[in-house]
């Protein structure tokens, strides 16, 4: 686990028993345009499947800003979920939980971290984040429940194998 101090006591912790879920859940599903509407459920896979990041307010302890990282913890990571309490906004908490885990990934080995947002390109600017370049990036987005035109791919698993014996997969 990693753990980091701010100079006027705020905690950022990696631990996942120390995440408030009910909390992250309400930021996200009710205060977060990328996730309105999320239900518990997802929002408990997601954390739990990715590094949370939780900061911690000094004092009391309470959760006051949360993050998560789906990486592969070598190469590659996505930076998401990024929200700060609106009670502790303009403190620079978002910058410094940015710069954090830049840091901590880095120390990781990832050399390559990927976000979206529509609305904090200056926070994460100021911790190195620049555009990409969009020719490169692909995505297949099926959030609006809409099934996109997909080819079916045959064999399902493997490349093709002419006059060879069909493929198998053993237990």
């Amino acid at each position: 686990m990693f753990s980091l101090t701010r100079g006027d006591g705020y905690l950022l912790s990696t631990d996942p028993a120390r995440l408030d879920l009910d909390r992250v859940h309400h930021w996200l599903s009710t205060e977060a345009y990328w996730a309105l509407g999320r239900d518990r459920e997802t929002v408990a896979r997601a954390f739990a499947g990715s590094i949370p990041y939780g900061v911690y307010r000094p004092g009391d302890g309470a959760q006051v800003a949360v993050a998560r990282v789906v990486t592969d913890r070598a190469t590659f990571a996505w930076l998401c979920d990024v929200f700060v309490d609106a009670g502790e906004r303009g403190n620079g908490l978002g910058t410094w939980l940015a710069g954090a885990i830049r840091d901590h990934l880095d120390g990781l080995g990832v050399r390559r971290i990927l976000l979206a947002t529509n609305d904090a390109h200056g926070v994460y600017a100021k911790v190195g984040f620049a555009p990409v370049a969009a020719e490169r990036w692909m995505e297949l987005d099926r959030r609006d429940g809409a099934a996109a035109p997909v080819t079916p791919v045959t064999p399902p698993v493997g490349k093709e194998r002419t006059g060879q014996s069909p493929l198998t997969v053993e237990a």
